[in-house]
């Protein structure tokens, strides 16, 4: 991420935009190890929510930075992409933050959020289609459309919250797990796409895809976990006793 401001531009302009870009990646650089070591610990334990504090505060700081800064950057796409991170992460910490079948005004502005980025990665796709060669600001804005739809269904998701007063259980755990690791996937995804933040010795390798991968695999692994592992113990809770009556 580049600010592009004019040559002329005030000087307090170009501080505060300093400012932003340090925010935006240091926030980005944090997110990465510090989501990195919440997949890796044990859930639930300290060290788990520990880090996990810190990823949610690390992509508020980068989306923050992103949105404020979209005005004066040729990337709308990465600034877009921000905001839809710090959602997904504000979300997920906000789940095991409240009491099971809880909600608030928060869960609705949650979903008017979703929302908007649902339409602005809409509009990214759109606009893109008349650009040269589909790319918006030296980014594919085919991208648009995928995004589009994950926003609108976490946007689904959401309402359904709402509508049902709150989670508890094991979709309790499973809304944190998804939007956590799609926010730290979609944070590695960024940083193998930005050859400017990456060592020399492997800028624009593909190898840098491999912890956005990674850390999709654990999701889907963690999900079915999530929520096929408490049917079969509750299963084998409710066989057990007929089984030492039958002895």
């Amino acid at each position: 991420m580049i600010v592009q401001l004019p040559a002329d531009a005030p000087l307090l302009l170009k501080a505060a935009a300093g400012s932003l870009l340090v925010v935006h990646i240091g926030g980005a650089s944090l997110g990465l190890i510090s989501g990195s070591v919440a997949m890796a610990a044990r859930k639930g334990r300290r060290l788990h929510q520990a880090a996990g504090t810190v990823f949610f505060a690390s992509m508020i700081a980068m989306g923050v930075a992103a949105a404020i800064t979209a005005p004066f950057l040729p990337d709308r796409v990465s600034a877009t992409m921000g905001v839809f991170v710090a959602y997904l992460a504000a979300t997920a910490w906000a789940v095991v933050r409240r009491k099971p079948g809880r909600v608030g005004r928060f869960e609705a502005g949650a979903m008017l959020a979703a929302l908007g980025v649902a339409a602005a990665f809409l509009s990214i796709a759109l606009i893109g289609r008349t650009a040269p060669h589909g790319l918006l600001d030296g980014e594919p804005s085919q991208i648009g459309y995928v995004f589009a739809l994950v926003a609108a269904l976490a946007a689904v998701c959401d309402f359904r919250v709402l509508r049902e007063g709150g989670l508890a259980g094991p979709r309790r755990t499973a809304r944190h797990l998804w939007r956590m690791s799609l926010a730290l996937a979609i944070a590695w995804g960024s940083f193998a796409g930005q050859p400017r933040a990456q060592p020399g010795a492997l800028r624009g390798s593909p190898v840098l895809f491999i912890p956005a991968l990674v850390v999709l695999g654990l999701l889907v692994f963690w999900m079915i976990r999530v929520r096929v592992a408490p049917g079969r113990r509750s299963g084998r809770r409710r066989t057990a006793p007929t089984v030492a009556t039958a002895a």
